[in-house]
């Protein structure tokens, strides 16, 4: 690309006043194959006005959330709770993401105790003291996805179920500080595998974080055990999720062979998760979601 094209990332402006010193530091660093060092594809990079788009769609999925915190309680039943998110999202323009994606049958997830993640709301599920809950919220607006889940404790919740929700937690805060722009994405999953290793948990290997813009799941697929130094480069630009999956057993799950759905920890352990949607800048990270 010529100085005076217009830059690759569709921002109308000229290569040299966008994208050319970003592409430039790039290719001033020595990539380590053998440490599975890439390079970030141009198309996961996200313009100005891509992260307005996130950022207000982050804003809705957001209040979802905090309405799901409000009214999340012993005695309510799983469905409820998606009607209430599902109906808040429509009204404030936004399109619940979860509906009907790739066959997936309500507007969010809601997962319950050894329930990984992709829990299926219903009627039936009564939420009841003792339960530890992930609801799993991601919003469309405008063509533009956020994605967050949040763990809610019902009830009188034992020590250490509200530990393996502390420890949760403090790992996807690590995993978050751990990205930071022109280093990997390894240091992420090596972050979060340590904490959780040293608090005799597990963590899951089977589904992890992934890219999020335009589409519900873009590059880079976000794993949350890893070493230093490998992976895919992280770059000002970029927005993904941290969203570690943290067992009390062992790291093993199982899918609901009749809904097709459900992720339940192979030994029944119980399971935890949070994940927040971030951008990465020129200095850190911003939140975008939460």
């Amino acid at each position: 690309m010529h100085r005076n094209d217009f830059c690759w990332c569709g921002s109308g402006l000229k290569y040299k006043r966008c994208h050319l010193d970003f592409d430039e530091h790039i290719d001033s660093i020595k990539f380590d194959p053998r440490m599975g060092q890439i390079k970030p594809p141009h198309e996961i990079i996200k313009t100005e006005k891509d992260i307005a788009g996130i950022t207000k769609s982050g804003k809705i999925n957001n209040a979802a959330l905090d309405l799901i915190a409000e009214n999340i309680r012993e005695g309510i039943d799983t469905l409820t709770l998606n009607d209430m998110a599902h109906n808040f999202i429509i009204e404030n323009g936004g399109i619940p993401a979860c509906l009907n994606y790739a066959g997936y049958p309500k507007s969010i997830c809601i997962s319950i105790n050894d329930v990984v993640c992709h829990g299926i709301p219903s009627k039936k599920t009564i939420l009841k003291s003792g339960d530890i809950v992930n609801v799993d919220i991601t919003t469309i607006l405008d063509g533009y996805y956020a994605d967050a889940s949040r763990m809610f404790m019902i009830g009188s919740v034992s020590p250490e179920a509200e530990k393996l929700v502390e420890v949760t937690r403090q790992c996807m805060e690590l995993g978050i500080n751990a990205v930071k722009p022109w280093h990997f994405l390894g240091d992420v999953g090596a972050a979060i595998e340590k904490h959780a290793h040293t608090n005799k948990y597990s963590v899951v290997t089977a589904l992890g974080g992934h890219g999020v813009g335009k589409k519900f799941h873009e590059e880079p697929f976000v794993n949350h055990v890893g070493e230093k130094n490998t992976g895919m480069l992280l770059v000002p630009g970029m927005v993904l999720t941290v969203e570690p999956m943290i067992n009390m057993g062992d790291f093993d799950v199982r899918t609901d062979e009749k809904d097709g759905w459900t992720v339940y920890t192979k030994d029944g352990s119980l399971s935890a998760q949070w994940e927040k949607t971030i951008l990465i800048t020129e200095t850190g990270t911003a939140v975008l979601a939460d």
